[in-house]
Protein backbone atom coordinates (compact mmCIF):
# COMPACT_ATOMS: atom_id res chain seq x y z
CA UNK A 1 0.00 0.00 0.00
CA UNK A 2 2.82 2.37 0.92
CA UNK A 3 4.64 1.54 -2.32
CA UNK A 4 1.49 2.29 -4.35
CA UNK A 5 1.14 5.68 -2.66
CA UNK A 6 4.76 6.50 -3.39
CA UNK A 7 4.23 5.60 -7.05
CA UNK A 8 1.13 7.82 -7.31
CA UNK A 9 2.90 10.75 -5.65
CA UNK A 10 5.93 10.36 -7.95
CA UNK A 11 3.70 10.29 -11.02
CA UNK A 12 1.86 13.39 -9.84
CA UNK A 13 5.11 15.25 -9.26
CA UNK A 14 6.38 14.28 -12.72
CA UNK A 15 3.14 15.56 -14.29
CA UNK A 16 3.44 18.87 -12.43
CA UNK A 17 7.06 19.32 -13.50
CA UNK A 18 6.24 18.43 -17.14
CA UNK A 19 3.32 20.88 -17.21
CA UNK A 20 5.52 23.63 -15.74
CA UNK A 21 8.27 22.99 -18.28
CA UNK A 22 5.75 22.97 -21.15
CA UNK A 23 4.19 26.25 -20.04
CA UNK A 24 7.64 27.83 -19.88
CA UNK A 25 8.33 26.82 -23.55
CA UNK A 26 5.05 28.17 -24.93
CA UNK A 27 5.48 31.55 -26.62
CA UNK A 28 2.83 33.75 -25.10
CA UNK A 29 3.91 36.93 -26.85
CA UNK A 30 1.26 38.72 -28.89
CA UNK A 31 2.20 38.72 -32.57
CA UNK A 32 1.07 39.97 -35.96
CA UNK A 33 1.93 38.27 -39.27
CA UNK A 34 1.80 40.25 -42.53
CA UNK A 35 2.98 40.09 -46.15
CA UNK A 36 4.70 42.93 -47.99
CA UNK A 37 4.98 43.20 -51.78
CA UNK A 38 7.22 45.14 -54.16
CA UNK A 39 7.37 44.92 -57.93
CA UNK A 40 9.07 46.55 -60.89
CA UNK A 41 9.10 46.35 -64.68
CA UNK A 42 12.25 46.91 -66.72
CA UNK A 43 13.01 46.86 -70.42
CA UNK A 44 15.46 44.09 -71.43
CA UNK A 45 18.88 45.42 -72.39
CA UNK A 46 20.52 42.07 -73.26
CA UNK A 47 19.09 40.17 -76.24
CA UNK A 48 20.25 36.79 -77.54
CA UNK A 49 19.56 36.15 -81.22
CA UNK A 50 19.71 32.82 -83.02
CA UNK A 51 20.50 32.81 -86.72
CA UNK A 52 21.00 30.04 -89.25
CA UNK A 53 22.86 30.47 -92.54
CA UNK A 54 22.47 27.95 -95.35
CA UNK A 55 24.26 27.51 -98.65
CA UNK A 56 22.21 27.92 -101.82
CA UNK A 57 22.64 27.60 -105.59
CA UNK A 58 22.71 30.69 -107.78
CA UNK A 59 21.51 28.77 -110.84
CA UNK A 60 18.72 26.32 -111.59
CA UNK A 61 21.21 23.64 -112.61
CA UNK A 62 22.59 23.52 -109.06
CA UNK A 63 26.16 24.14 -110.21
CA UNK A 64 27.03 27.55 -108.77
CA UNK A 65 26.86 27.34 -105.03
CA UNK A 66 27.18 30.19 -102.55
CA UNK A 67 29.45 28.60 -99.94
CA UNK A 68 28.81 28.81 -96.21
CA UNK A 69 32.21 30.44 -95.73
CA UNK A 70 31.13 33.41 -97.87
CA UNK A 71 27.90 33.83 -95.91
CA UNK A 72 29.77 33.55 -92.64
CA UNK A 73 32.24 36.25 -93.72
CA UNK A 74 29.30 38.55 -94.48
CA UNK A 75 27.77 37.88 -91.09
CA UNK A 76 31.01 38.31 -89.18
CA UNK A 77 31.79 41.59 -90.97
CA UNK A 78 28.26 42.85 -90.23
CA UNK A 79 28.56 41.91 -86.57
CA UNK A 80 31.86 43.75 -86.17
CA UNK A 81 30.61 46.78 -88.11
CA UNK A 82 27.57 46.96 -85.81
CA UNK A 83 29.94 47.28 -82.86
CA UNK A 84 29.13 43.87 -81.37
CA UNK A 85 32.16 42.47 -79.49
CA UNK A 86 33.72 39.36 -81.02
CA UNK A 87 33.04 37.34 -77.86
CA UNK A 88 29.30 38.00 -78.29
CA UNK A 89 29.29 36.22 -81.66
CA UNK A 90 29.27 32.44 -81.25
CA UNK A 91 28.70 29.37 -83.42
CA UNK A 92 25.95 27.14 -82.05
CA UNK A 93 25.94 24.24 -84.48
CA UNK A 94 27.36 23.08 -87.82
CA UNK A 95 25.97 20.56 -90.31
CA UNK A 96 28.29 20.23 -93.28
CA UNK A 97 28.70 16.56 -94.20
CA UNK A 98 26.39 13.79 -95.37
CA UNK A 99 28.87 11.00 -94.57
CA UNK A 100 29.94 11.42 -90.95
CA UNK A 101 32.47 8.58 -90.91
CA UNK A 102 34.43 9.43 -94.06
CA UNK A 103 33.83 13.19 -93.91
CA UNK A 104 32.91 13.22 -97.60
CA UNK A 105 30.93 16.25 -98.61
CA UNK A 106 28.22 15.75 -101.21
CA UNK A 107 28.24 18.28 -104.05
CA UNK A 108 24.49 18.70 -103.71
CA UNK A 109 24.48 19.00 -99.96
CA UNK A 110 23.80 22.48 -98.60
CA UNK A 111 25.76 23.19 -95.44
CA UNK A 112 24.23 25.05 -92.51
CA UNK A 113 25.64 26.95 -89.57
CA UNK A 114 23.76 28.25 -86.57
CA UNK A 115 24.97 31.29 -84.64
CA UNK A 116 24.15 33.01 -81.39
CA UNK A 117 24.59 36.77 -81.21
CA UNK A 118 24.33 38.87 -78.07
CA UNK A 119 23.23 42.47 -78.63
CA UNK A 120 22.12 45.30 -76.40
CA UNK A 121 20.13 47.16 -79.04
CA UNK A 122 17.61 45.69 -81.50
CA UNK A 123 18.59 48.22 -84.15
CA UNK A 124 21.91 46.38 -84.29
CA UNK A 125 20.01 43.23 -85.20
CA UNK A 126 18.35 44.96 -88.16
CA UNK A 127 21.70 46.39 -89.22
CA UNK A 128 23.31 42.95 -89.17
CA UNK A 129 20.47 41.29 -91.06
CA UNK A 130 20.48 43.87 -93.82
CA UNK A 131 24.19 43.26 -94.47
CA UNK A 132 23.85 39.50 -95.06
CA UNK A 133 22.70 37.91 -98.32
CA UNK A 134 18.96 37.33 -97.63
CA UNK A 135 18.96 34.15 -99.72
CA UNK A 136 21.53 32.67 -97.37
CA UNK A 137 19.49 33.31 -94.22
CA UNK A 138 17.53 30.20 -93.33
CA UNK A 139 15.94 31.73 -90.24
CA UNK A 140 16.51 34.12 -87.37
CA UNK A 141 14.72 34.53 -84.08
CA UNK A 142 15.08 35.92 -80.60
CA UNK A 143 16.24 33.15 -78.29
CA UNK A 144 16.08 34.91 -74.92
CA UNK A 145 16.71 38.18 -73.17
CA UNK A 146 17.83 39.57 -69.83
CA UNK A 147 18.45 42.74 -67.83
CA UNK A 148 22.03 43.65 -66.95
CA UNK A 149 21.25 44.96 -63.44
CA UNK A 150 18.83 42.20 -62.51
CA UNK A 151 20.61 41.08 -59.32
CA UNK A 152 20.70 44.57 -57.83
CA UNK A 153 17.04 45.03 -58.74
CA UNK A 154 16.15 41.81 -56.91
CA UNK A 155 17.91 43.01 -53.75
CA UNK A 156 16.17 46.39 -53.88
CA UNK A 157 12.75 44.78 -54.32
CA UNK A 158 13.26 42.40 -51.40
CA UNK A 159 14.16 45.33 -49.15
CA UNK A 160 11.13 47.32 -50.34
CA UNK A 161 8.86 44.30 -49.80
CA UNK A 162 10.11 43.88 -46.23
CA UNK A 163 9.67 47.58 -45.53
CA UNK A 164 6.14 47.35 -46.94
CA UNK A 165 5.41 44.47 -44.56
CA UNK A 166 6.65 46.53 -41.60
CA UNK A 167 4.58 49.55 -42.66
CA UNK A 168 1.48 47.39 -42.98
CA UNK A 169 1.97 45.81 -39.55
CA UNK A 170 2.60 49.22 -38.00
CA UNK A 171 -0.54 50.95 -39.28
CA UNK A 172 -2.69 47.94 -38.44
CA UNK A 173 -1.44 47.79 -34.86
CA UNK A 174 -1.52 51.55 -34.25
CA UNK A 175 -5.07 51.69 -35.60
CA UNK A 176 -6.22 49.71 -32.55
CA UNK A 177 -4.01 51.53 -30.06
CA UNK A 178 -1.16 49.05 -30.02
CA UNK A 179 2.56 49.44 -30.60
CA UNK A 180 4.76 47.45 -33.00
CA UNK A 181 7.68 45.54 -31.52
CA UNK A 182 10.71 43.78 -32.98
CA UNK A 183 10.55 41.32 -35.90
CA UNK A 184 10.34 37.70 -34.77
CA UNK A 185 10.47 35.91 -38.12
CA UNK A 186 11.05 36.84 -41.80
CA UNK A 187 10.32 34.59 -44.79
CA UNK A 188 11.09 35.35 -48.43
CA UNK A 189 8.44 34.48 -51.04
CA UNK A 190 9.86 34.50 -54.57
CA UNK A 191 7.34 35.34 -57.29
CA UNK A 192 9.63 36.63 -60.02
CA UNK A 193 8.35 36.23 -63.55
CA UNK A 194 10.17 36.44 -66.88
CA UNK A 195 7.71 36.84 -69.77
CA UNK A 196 8.62 35.53 -73.21
CA UNK A 197 9.19 37.97 -76.10
CA UNK A 198 6.04 39.12 -77.85
CA UNK A 199 6.24 39.80 -81.58
CA UNK A 200 4.11 41.97 -83.81
CA UNK A 201 5.27 39.75 -86.65
CA UNK A 202 6.93 36.39 -86.99
CA UNK A 203 10.71 36.82 -86.80
CA UNK A 204 11.34 33.40 -88.37
CA UNK A 205 12.65 34.33 -91.81
CA UNK A 206 12.37 31.29 -94.05
CA UNK A 207 14.50 31.15 -97.15
CA UNK A 208 11.48 31.56 -99.43
CA UNK A 209 10.45 34.77 -97.72
CA UNK A 210 14.01 36.04 -97.66
CA UNK A 211 14.23 35.76 -101.45
CA UNK A 212 12.79 39.24 -101.63
CA UNK A 213 15.72 41.43 -100.57
CA UNK A 214 13.45 44.42 -100.34
CA UNK A 215 11.26 42.81 -97.71
CA UNK A 216 11.28 44.89 -94.56
CA UNK A 217 12.40 43.51 -91.23
CA UNK A 218 9.55 42.51 -88.90
CA UNK A 219 8.77 44.78 -85.99
CA UNK A 220 9.52 43.29 -82.61
CA UNK A 221 7.65 44.37 -79.53
CA UNK A 222 9.14 43.36 -76.20
CA UNK A 223 7.11 42.81 -73.11
CA UNK A 224 8.99 44.16 -70.13
CA UNK A 225 10.57 41.93 -67.52
CA UNK A 226 8.37 42.01 -64.44
CA UNK A 227 9.70 41.08 -61.02
CA UNK A 228 7.45 40.69 -57.99
CA UNK A 229 8.70 39.84 -54.51
CA UNK A 230 6.81 39.13 -51.33
CA UNK A 231 8.22 39.03 -47.80
CA UNK A 232 6.30 37.49 -44.92
CA UNK A 233 7.17 38.98 -41.53
CA UNK A 234 6.07 38.30 -37.94
CA UNK A 235 6.31 41.21 -35.45
CA UNK A 236 5.79 41.31 -31.72
CA UNK A 237 2.95 43.47 -30.44
CA UNK A 238 3.95 45.54 -27.42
Amino acid sequence: MINNMKTIIAAALISVFSLTAYSQNVDTRKKIEVNGTAEAEVTPDIIYISMSLKEYFRDSANKKKVEIEELERQLQAAVLKAGVPQENFMINNISSYTDYWTKKKSAEFLARKQYRIKVTDLTKFNEIMSAVDPKGIEYSNIESYDYSKIEQLKKDLKIKALQAAKDKANYLITSIGGSLGSPLDITEINNEYYPQPIYRANTMMKTEAAMDAAASMPDIDFKKIKLTYQMKAVFEIK
